[in-house]
């Protein structure tokens, strides 16, 4: 990987990147340790953006985009390569940077295609805790999707006494959905579907949780990891909101759960 570092290191130098943008965060393995601050939206220094650039041409991840507006993008492509968009004039000096483990191929970028997606466009404010004030009388869980993949998530139970500790808890830029009574009983017909599965009991605050994207095979295969409640992914559309920065404005566009 040195040939690598060696090339990001000339690239973002010569773009003047000198803080990049995390976007389109994927975890689908625990984060380790040294990324346990990595969210959307927080600002990198090269030598970290080399890093990570560097654990996604390995395939180790997490994966993301690393952007520096106008000047540069980072990001790794389904085949194992890692995809840098820049000026032309910085593009076309890189000629003599290959490497016996680097080779550099060069292409005209164009816009990608717009996709037509339901975006959910409610954002996370008073009025969005005050419906989930109101409801908390019964069953209420939160799902707060930080970022794409098994490990993107954080889930809370709510109750009148803790919404406000859960308002501050939550990560701008994440994606809120509020699930109200909910059916958590174990049920073989979601194994088929996307999943969630928590352990008992389903106490106030933060959940343990797992992932099941796929489905499972069966119903052992969660209670044999000490897993007694279990939620389908598909009722996650109802009541969906995203977590604005801190000065008020929304900068994640989040697909709506509902439109998958």
């Amino acid at each position: 990987m040195a040939d690598l570092r060696r090339l990001l290191g000339v690239v973002v130098e010569q773009c003047g990147a000198d803080r990049l943008e995390v976007t389109e965060l994927l975890v689908s393995q625990p984060l380790p340790d040294r990324y346990w601050r990595l969210r959307n939206g927080i600002q990198v220094n090269p030598v970290e953006a080399i890093d990570l650039a560097e654990r996604m041409a390995a395939g180790l991840g997490p994966y993301c985009q690393l952007v520096a507006s106008g000047r540069l993008r980072v990001e790794s492509g389904w085949d194992g390569a890692i995809h840098l968009s820049m000026d032309p004039a910085v593009a076309n000096s890189l000629t003599g940077l290959t490497g016996d483990s680097l080779s550099l191929e060069w292409r005209a970028s164009e816009p990608d295609p717009e996709e037509e997606l339901s975006l959910v466009d409610d954002v996370v404010d008073d009025e969005f805790w005050n419906s989930v004030r109101v409801a908390a009388g019964g069953l209420v869980l939160l799902c707060e999707r930080w970022a794409h993949g098994a490990y993107g998530c954080r889930w809370f139970r709510v109750t009148e006494g803790n919404v406000a500790g859960v308002a501050r808890a939550v990560w701008p830029r994440s994606l809120l959905c509020v699930v109200v009574d909910p059916d958590v009983r174990l049920d073989a017909g979601v194994l088929d579907e996307d999943f969630t599965a928590f352990e008992a009991p389903l106490t106030p605050g933060q959940l343990m949780y797992r992932a099941y994207p796929g489905g499972a095979d069966s119903l052992s295969e969660v209670t044999d990891r000490g897993l007694s409640f279990m939620l389908a992914d598909a009722v996650l559309g109802g009541r969906c909101a995203v977590v604005p920065d801190s000065d008020g404005v929304v900068r994640a566009a989040w697909e709506s759960p509902g439109e998958r």
